[in-house]
């Protein structure tokens, strides 16, 4: 089955806001996918629908680029970005992105590259190397470049600073993700006039990405209070460094874009007059990490489905596979989370594994052996390195497939 993904208009069959009934949305999707066998993952059109329009209305105009890592199927970054307020993709490798820039002209890779075959394959194509972004945060990777190809003897290469957006808490010491080496304002500028003499390179973007921000729920327990202290100080300091650091980089290379945030601050980076574009991916899906987040409510639009296989005890069903674990620290809320039927948990001892997950509760007593059990991925895209597709979901049936990368026989990383 093939299918033409339309998020613009809404779909009739369902009403509105339709998964705050659990019953009855995963009834639906259950009926609609009892055909099929597991692991089935389904995405389900009218929450992906509304997921992409929210994402707009909290971005308020700014444009948002597509996460292609929080994603990893082409229908969908496809269809996003034929919605009005979508514009360019942020890759996760150059090999990733030299694919898409095959039918996208506005990519930008998000991590630094020392793909020495992608990179070769970047500068031999001029037409290529227009359409896809370096990052850069240390003058080694430029001499990769170099020494792959040298300036005169290649396409220009389009390139952008990523800047640190963690915040040095006084006392506290680093809070976020580690990075760039890149902090202040002055390390920024040093380093933008360097790629700036460099040849064959042209500096076009900025990047800073709030971790401590965007990828941190404040309504999840009881050291919310904290979590909501450490961001408002947080985004007080960054709002004054963002904007010393992009007027710094315009005095010595005019900028085209200066990317910021994701799906978890789109409100606060978006009000942040210095950046020109946001970048949000995993709300597109909708994980249940971001259940845990007072400025929005996601619908779960993707999910997955496994088969019960084995009964050890009364209130225990074992489903076959599960352990697909969203990136970052090994923490319960990194596993999916098993949401219909109700009240079922993964074993503290166990957790969710790669070849059988059991699950514990009331629930379980009701399951046999060749049920169906739903779970929703922590995060989004590491859940497309596990199936070739998702089944789309519209109304009461399944409408098509939307291949992942990995059923375009693609893998990146």
């Amino acid at each position: 089955m093939g299918s033409v993904l339309d998020l613009t208009a809404p779909a009739p069959s369902i009403p509105a806001r339709a998964w705050d009934d659990p019953p009855r949305w995963w009834g639906r999707i259950s009926d609609a996918a009892a055909g099929l066998s597991a692991p089935v993952a389904v995405i389900d059109l009218d929450a992906l629908r509304f997921n992409a329009l929210d994402l707009l209305v909290r971005s308020s105009g700014v444009p948002i680029r597509v996460a292609s890592k929080s994603v990893r199927v082409r229908e969908v970054l496809d269809a996003a970005l034929r919605l009005p307020g979508y514009r360019g993709i942020l890759a996760f490798t150059l090999a990733e992105a030299l694919w898409l820039a095959e039918t996208h002209d506005d990519i930008v890779l998000g991590y630094p590259t020392t793909d020495r075959a992608a990179l070769a394959r970047l500068v031999a194509d001029d037409a290529t190397a227009s359409r896809v972004t370096l990052m850069v945060d240390d003058l080694a990777q430029l001499d990769l470049v170099d020494a792959i190809a040298a300036p005169s003897a290649r396409a220009e290469v389009r390139v952008a600073i990523d800047a640190d957006a963690s915040w040095r808490a006084p006392g506290l010491g680093h809070i976020g993700v580690r990075r760039s080496p890149l902090h202040t304002p002055e390390e920024v500028s040093a380093f933008a006039r360097a790629v700036a003499r460099r040849p064959g390179f042209r500096l076009v973007g900025l990047m800073m990405y709030e971790a401590q921000i965007a990828g941190q729920g404040d309504d999840t327990g009881s050291g919310d209070a904290v979590i909501r202290w450490m961001q408002r100080r947080s985004r007080d300091e960054l709002l004054g460094r963002r904007a010393a650091i992009v007027e710094g980089v315009n005095r010595i290379a005019p900028l085209e874009f200066v990317n910021g945030g994701g799906t978890g601050s789109l409100e606060y980076t978006a009000g942040d007059t210095a950046v020109t574009e946001v970048t949000a991916g995993s709300g597109l899906f909708g994980g249940h990490l971001f259940d845990g987040y007072r400025a929005f409510a996601p619908a779960p639009a993707a999910a997955f489905g496994l088969d019960v296989v084995r009964k050890p005890l009364p209130d225990v069903a074992t489903v076959l596979g599960g352990g697909w674990i969203a990136s970052g620290p090994p923490v319960a809320s990194r596993q999916p989370l098993p949401v219909w039927p109700e009240g079922l948990k993964t074993l503290a001892r166990e957790g969710a594994g790669e070849v059988q997950t059991p699950l514990q509760g009331q629930s379980a007593r009701r399951l046999a052996i060749g049920d169906r059990v739903w779970f929703r991925h922590a995060k989004s895209g590491e859940a497309s390195e596990r199936v070739n597709a998702f089944h789309l979901v519209d109304g009461d049936q399944v409408r098509g497939e939307l291949s992942t990368y990995r059923g375009e026989g693609r893998a990146f990383l």
